[in-house]
């Protein structure tokens, strides 16, 4: 069995081959020669606002919001979907943001930590969070809200075993998960 990385396998699917870094602002020709990247236009509404972005058509999307549109509560962990810390909500669902493509997006609604908090009011998870003590050194707190999030809206905080299974996908390195366990139950109950 061959060993296919994952830059290899983007390569693969976007039909390009990748030399040196990802190229931002190419011109016309410039993607159009072999080698180079290929761009693409893609529409997205992240928290609410509409962007039209000219983009390298392998850009990961935790990278978009990052690098692109300067959103960096969207933390890059792991980079390999194990960790949580990228998660962000597409139409209303979870995403590791950093295995899935921006290009695949197209007219999505994406909503990231940056977007929870309405007219100046945290969100009922983000008070909840800082109520039950539910982070520590902070770095993957805006994943696990993120997440709490979206379990809550699919129906599983419905008890701290199942809070503790839905949320299995986010890892906190400082062992915070009795604030969050309790965080995501306290907002559960008043949803």
């Amino acid at each position: 069995m061959t060993e296919v990385s994952r830059r290899e396998v983007l390569q693969l699917a976007c039909g390009a081959v990748y030399v040196g870094a990802v190229c931002h602002g190419a011109t016309a020709a410039e993607a159009s020669r072999p080698g180079s990247p290929r761009m693409s236009r893609v529409h997205l509404n992240v928290n609410g606002k509409q962007h039209s972005l000219e983009l390298d058509s392998r850009q990961s999307l935790l990278d978009v919001l990052r690098e692109t549109l300067g959103l960096t509560g969207t933390k890059k962990g792991c980079n390999q979907g194990a960790c949580g810390a990228c998660t962000v909500l597409v139409d209303g669902k979870r995403v590791n943001s950093c295995l899935t493509l921006a290009v695949m997006h197209e007219g999505a609604r994406i909503t990231t930590i940056e977007g929870l908090a309405k007219n100046g009011e945290l969100h009922p998870l983000q008070t909840a969070f800082i109520e039950h003590d539910g982070f520590q050194c902070g770095f993957c707190t805006a994943g696990q809200i993120m997440s709490a999030v979206g379990c809550i809206a699919e129906g599983h905080a419905t008890s701290p075993d199942r809070i503790r299974f839905w949320m299995s996908g986010n890892l906190c390195r400082c062992g915070a998960y009795p604030g969050i366990v309790a965080a995501v139950a306290d907002a559960a109950g008043k949803a």
